[in-house]
């Protein structure tokens, strides 16, 4: 009996925020993209039999892009994502840096200075000091 992929992954959707270009504008902008994430169970269903458990030991989480264009949030133009991943691994995307990572990277570099982080004003004691209680 071959095994259902239903039967292997639980389907969750999702979105995922994605930078591109418009080609006739030429504005970036952010879009969200729909993804729909396919994530292995935990155990085999019953009834399998070993070439079924074969295949469930090499399976992987992997998620599936919806999205094939967008919209231009400037011209109203739809094209289509400037990529050719609409299947993406997931264990492949935990080694991506994220955007801020990414940007302390490049100025460390480039030999530029970190800013410097926003410092939030001190309490003033009243709102500091123990409490005495209720008398």
């Amino acid at each position: 009996m071959a095994l259902d992929e239903r039967a292997l992954f639980t389907k969750v959707p999702e979105n995922r925020p994605g930078r591109f270009q418009c080609p006739k504008c030429r504005r970036t902008g952010e879009y969200r993209i729909r993804w729909v994430r396919h994530s292995k169970k935990d155990r085999l269903p019953a009834g399998a039999d070993e070439t079924d458990r074969a295949k469930f030991a090499k399976l992987r989480d992997y998620m599936l892009r919806l999205d094939d264009d967008v919209t231009c949030k400037t011209c109203g133009k739809r094209f289509d994502i400037p990529s050719q991943h609409s299947l993406v691994f997931v264990d492949q995307l935990g080694g991506l840096p994220n955007d801020d990572d990414l940007q302390q990277e490049i100025n460390a570099a480039a030999g530029e200075p970190e800013p410097e982080r926003e410092t939030k004003p001190r309490l003033p004691e009243r709102f500091t000091r123990k409490s005495s209680g209720w008398k």
